[in-house]
Formats: C-alpha cells, structure tokens, sequence
C-alpha cells in the first residue's frame, strides 16, 4: 500500500494550509473527508470521497479501493488529536502514513483566552455521552463538542452536579472566517452556539457544594445503595489493594451498587471496568451510579458469575465483593487473570473467609483483618459503633 498522507485542515480552509500541505493536496489523486472539508478545497482533478456514515467500517475498504493512488485525507486540526490520524495508524499502522498537521482546536483556542495549554484538561464529547464530563473544581478544562447542543447540555451537567458558577466561553469556528466568542455561566447560560464549536470551562463550585475528588473512597452516601455497598474506609483499603493503572481493566464480581468499580474509573479516564450483578435492580442502579459520577462508560453485565464471566475480556484486576462462595467464583476469576494482574477479594462471613484461607494457603498472596468502627450516638453520649470485620485477600499471579 502507497503512502498516505494526512492532512489537518483548520475552518480557514486552503489558506490556512502550509505550503507542504497545500502541494500534498495538489499532486493528490483522491482526497477523502467529510463534505464539510472537501467543500474547503479549491477545484482539483483529485477524485473527491466523502466518509459515509458510520465512519469506521468504511475506512479500511475505501483504502484498498485505492491503493496504488496518491491519497490524501483530510482531518481536522491536528489529525493525531482525538482525529482520524489516530484511527488509520490503528488501523493501518504508522509506517503506512504522513501526517502534517494544522493547529489544533485546542492550541487556537488557548490561545486566544490566554491559557497554558499544559495546565488544561482536554475532554472529547465527539460520540460520547455528556455524563463523561468528570467536573472537578480549579480545573481549566476545553471540551471538545458533540455540536450545537452540547454547550446547552454542558450547562445542565454542570448546574445538576452543583457546578454552577462555571464560567463557560464557547469558541465558534475558530480559525476562520465566522470564528465568535460567547461568555457566561453555566448557571446562566442559554446561548446559541454553531456546530463547530470549542467549550472553555473554568471550573468553579457553588457554596456549600462539596465536590468529589479522584482519591478513591468517596463517601458512602455519594452512591445510591440498598445497603450492598463496600463502605468507604473499606472501599479505599481495596482500591489501594486493586492498584489501578492507566488503561487497566477490572472486573468487579458480585458489584452490587458498583462502588468499587466506579472508584477505579475515576482515577484515570483509560481506565476501563466491567461491573457484573446477578440483580436487576441493582444492576441498573450501578448504571445510574455510573453516570451521576461521571464514568458512563462502566459495562454492566446482568448475570451471576461464574457463567456471566465467560465471555468478557481478560482483566487485569479483579475484585470479588459479592458472592466469594459461590461454586467455582474465584476459580474462574483466577483463571481469566492476565499474568501480573491482581486479585482483591473480601469476605465478611465464617464460609467466604473459609474458602479466601483456602486459596491463600494453595496460591499466596496476604490476608488482612480490616476492622472499622464509626462515631454514634450512645444515649446521650457518643461512643464507638464496630462496622463487620472484612477480610481481605491479595494476591498478583505470577
């Protein structure tokens, strides 16, 4: 296969092209985007291909229909920022591609508020729900739209989740021609906003509002519960336990409101979890939980393990909160685990302590007794309330 070339493309169009980008387009035989950025090309002989919808399943039949040509595909702004650069390396691996860039909607818009671009959290609403939107306070983030409702929608989430005071300014067509600016508030917003759009946020709380940090063990209350909830103390113990890294899968068997699995999302946005819950009720509360919280992307798996377990994809951690009993739970979540991959189990009973005893005297790992007692009215007086003792295994296979 020749050589692709990939072009960013701004809302200025052709003159906003280098030179090295412009003569890419001239000398090209066939020129692939969307219908928006063809319609920003001057009159060529290249043949003109617009992306069908969806996107991706075309991408790589439209490549071997011409291979041989001298290709060109246009992204928007710099291709290899959340652009369709990324998706053919993927697909076609980076030695199949040159890449020129454009400036990114990111860059032109930090720099026309005067922002530092590395101190800016940069999150894509491109095909993903606006629950994805995690708000923490202090944070300078760009929200790349969806279109022309997703300011309106940011505003909603950001009202509903206490964040109000927000200061939001949308960046219209940035770059071109009919590039606009519209400040306000996300309390206060009603603008109008054109597809192409930027969503600057500097995030502020209302008073009164305790915000949510990524330090696992939220509170208990932060989650609708029906009373199977790992509690807060013991929640942050297994999240530390569980180790979460950048891009990491974890399986959280026996979920029941999904606590644990939603605490590991929030640490990292690459972070990926499969919840798995043989109730339905509290299957579609982990879903609910999952979008108050900001991480809608939790698979919800309605079964009981073992069987529910037999078609996901390897883990790279498990946790078993709910049903460590059970014939041939741990077993099988011993079995699906990558080599490195950790195992966090805790028992609350004399049976499911009995069969953690067992698998740690056969396989290792550690064992620990966590006991917490909480503050409680005694009469008139406050004493000590013990919660149940927990014991918990870890174990990394090897």
């Amino acid at each position: 296969m020749a050589t692709i070339t990939v072009v960013g493309i701004g809302a200025d169009g052709w003159r906003g092209l280098s030179a090295a980008a412009q003569e890419a387009l001239s000398a090209a035989e066939v020129v692939i985007g969307s219908s928006r950025q063809l319609g920003l090309l001057p009159d060529s002989d290249a043949t003109r291909v617009a992306w069908p919808s969806p996107m991706l399943p075309a991408v790589e039949p439209l490549m071997a229909e011409h291979d041989g040509r001298h290709v060109c595909v246009l992204a928007s702004g710099d291709p290899m920022f959340f652009g369709v650069g990324g998706t053919l390396a993927r697909l076609l691996g980076a030695g199949a591609l040159r890449v020129i860039p454009h400036p990114s909607s990111v860059s032109l818009a930090c720099a026309r508020l005067g922002w530092l671009v590395e101190d800016v959290e940069v999150v894509s609403l491109v095909g993903r729900p606006v629950e994805s939107l995690l708000v923490l306070p202090n944070r300078r983030v760009l929200v790349l739209s969806a279109g022309a409702e997703t300011p309106t929608k940011v505003a909603e989430l950001l009202r509903s989740r206490g964040f109000g005071p927000t200061p939001m300014t949308v960046l219209e067509d940035l770059g071109g021609p009919g590039e606009r600016r519209h400040d306000g508030t996300a309390a206060t917003w009603s603008g109008q906003a054109g597809a192409l759009n930027v969503i600057a946020l500097d995030c502020r709380a209302a008073p009164g509002v305790t915000p949510l940090g990524r330090t696992p063990g939220l509170p208990d209350d932060a989650f609708d519960h029906d009373g199977q909830l790992t509690k807060r103390e013991v929640r942050a113990i297994t999240l530390a336990a569980l180790a979460p890294l950048p891009g990491q899968l974890l399986w959280d068997v026996g979920a029941g409101s999904g606590s644990v699995a939603i605490e590991w999302l929030r640490t990292h946005p690459s972070c990926a979890a499969v919840a798995v819950e043989s109730r339905p009720e509290r299957a579609a509360r982990i879903t609910a939980n999952a979008q108050a919280l900001g991480v809608p992307g939790l698979t919800v798996v309605h079964g009981r393990a073992p069987e529910a377990l037999a078609d996901l994809p390897s883990p790279d951690a498990v946790f078993v909160g709910g049903g460590v009993s059970g014939d041939g739970v741990v077993a099988a979540c011993w079995a699906a685990l990558r080599v490195g991959g950790r195992l966090v189990a805790n028992a609350v009973t004399l049976e499911s302590e009995a069969v953690l005893t067992r698998w740690q005297a056969s396989v290792g790992g550690t064992l620990t007794r966590i006991e917490v007692s909480r503050a409680a009215p005694v009469g008139g007086f406050t004493g000590w309330k013990p919660m149940m003792p927990v014991t918990q295994w870890e174990v990394v296979r090897t």
